[in-house]
């Protein structure tokens, strides 16, 4: 397993909306728009999920007064559909909460800022949308916390660091949701949620004299399982209806953590929700990846690539999608090539942005059947020209953990197909199911990426 990561760098305008609001339809003309009827609706359902009082964006975008100070940035920013964030391009994927607007709402926004930024009718003003205090997706059915604080060291290399978190569960549950809230976002670079039955991860841990274990790439064992991850600008989504992670009885969650030194000491101790099923799934999820390590990137070039495939041993269907790389990357295209030979892009991202990274759930399940070919081809742009270019002039970059360094990964949440409600094997299937865990790593946790 390899990280998520994302920088700590949290822009402004990341996150889907948890309430709906009616935003102007495409197919209205508005000649004088105005604040309080055409704006604040595409504001509030598109933006003030994080442009509010107490999150991450740097302003408010509820009130007008402030509104109208920034009115000249936000015509700017969303023209260029730099806001709201959305890398995934347009018929290259059908995904779940989409942040992008219509191009007649940004040239709406346009039109308005060009004249003025009126405020207009305090009556027209709808409503401002209402979210639930402290956790995005309301109460969790658990609350785990990291048993102690870790400090971070004001200077050095990045900190790769794991932490057990007994949970003590009963009995197998099944989770639709999880939420992770680092109590301080400055340190925290991403977290990867495992899962360990074994008592491996214990071991571990009383062998290490520090808080947690220090351990770089993988936990140190084969984990049982996996929730997930977490980067800034990553929201916590439920998976789709009927769909679940299993949670095995006896569970430890195992946090791994790359932190990255800010020059002073910081303290970091990590909270995670999770979100139960209260009737059993019709389905669990499990994960697998597409990736490469061959990657050794001249200075100076500008269309590097790397290539990677998967061939499915069964029939599944690709849940979701998440494909990861560092600062330099710029394209990533992933896509399936059937058994009949027809082909589907199941995403495409044309310029990647290693602040802005997204788990991706499609609105409808893609089916891969059984043979398969998952392909992606990421380009990289090792030159003066990338601003995103961790080096000036550029210098070699390879694989590796740290972020200057580059990875290519596409991560895929599937579920298998005929195999019965919550994962139990159909007649005959029981073989075949066992081996794509087996391929899997075992359980919910991703393999490892192949050379």
């Amino acid at each position: 397993m390899r990280c998520i990561c994302s920088r700590l760098v949290i822009p402004a305008l990341l996150l889907p909306p948890l309430f709906l609001v009616s935003a102007v339809p495409p197919q209205v003309t508005v000649n004088k728009p105005t604040f309080t009827k055409d704006i604040a609706p595409i504001l509030y359902q598109n933006c003030v999920s994080c442009h509010r009082p107490g999150e991450v964006a740097p302003f408010s975008l509820i009130d007008y007064k402030t509104v109208k100070k920034h009115a000249d940035d936000i015509g700017t920013v969303t023209e260029s559909r730099y806001m709201p964030p959305w890398k995934a391009e347009p018929g290259h994927g059908d995904f779940m909460n989409e942040r992008r607007l219509t191009d007649a709402q940004i040239k709406l926004i346009k039109l308005w800022t060009g004249q003025g930024a009126p405020e207009g009718n305090p009556k027209d003003l709808p409503p401002a949308p209402k979210f639930s205090e402290g956790w995005y997706l309301g109460e969790p059915d658990l609350v785990v916390k990291m048993p102690e604080a870790y400090t971070v060291p004001a200077e050095g290399r990045d900190v790769f660091r794991c932490f057990v978190i007994p949970m003590d569960i009963p009995e197998d549950k099944f989770v639709r949701a999880v939420e992770f809230r680092p109590s301080n976002r400055r340190v925290v670079h991403h977290s990867l949620l495992f899962l360990d039955t074994s008592g491996a991860a214990r071991k571990l841990d009383d062998a290490d004299p520090g808080v947690g274990y220090g351990r770089m790439g993988g936990v140190g064992f084969v984990p049982s399982g996996g929730l997930g991850g977490w980067a800034p600008g990553v929201f916590p989504q439920p998976l789709p209806n009927g769909i679940a992670r299993r949670l095995k009885k006896g569970s430890d969650l195992i946090l791994q953590t790359h932190f990255h030194p800010t020059g002073k000491e910081e303290i970091e101790q990590s909270m995670v929700g999770i979100y139960l099923y209260k009737t059993p799934p019709t389905a669990v999820m499990h994960g697998t990846m597409v990736a490469s390590r061959k990657i050794d990137i001249p200075p100076g070039e500008k269309n590097y690539k790397v290539t990677a495939s998967i061939t499915s041993p069964i029939d599944v269907d690709l849940i979701g999608i998440t494909p990861h790389a560092h600062l330099i990357c710029k394209d990533m295209r992933v896509w399936a090539t059937f058994p009949d030979g027809a082909s589907q892009d199941l995403i495409w991202i044309k310029d990647w942005d290693f602040n802005w990274q997204d788990q991706y759930l499609y609105k409808k399940p893609v089916r891969i059947p059984r043979g398969t070919r998952v392909d992606m081809e990421f380009t990289y742009d090792n030159s003066t020209a990338n601003v995103r270019n961790p080096f000036n002039p550029p210098q070699r970059i390879t694989r590796g953990e740290q972020t200057n360094n580059e990875m290519a990964i596409t991560f895929l949440n599937v579920v298998p197909v005929g195999f019965g409600g919550a994962g139990a094997p159909a007649a005959g299937n029981g073989r075949r199911l066992q081996q794509f865990l087996e391929r899997l790593g075992q359980g919910n946790a991703p393999q490892k990426p192949a050379n």
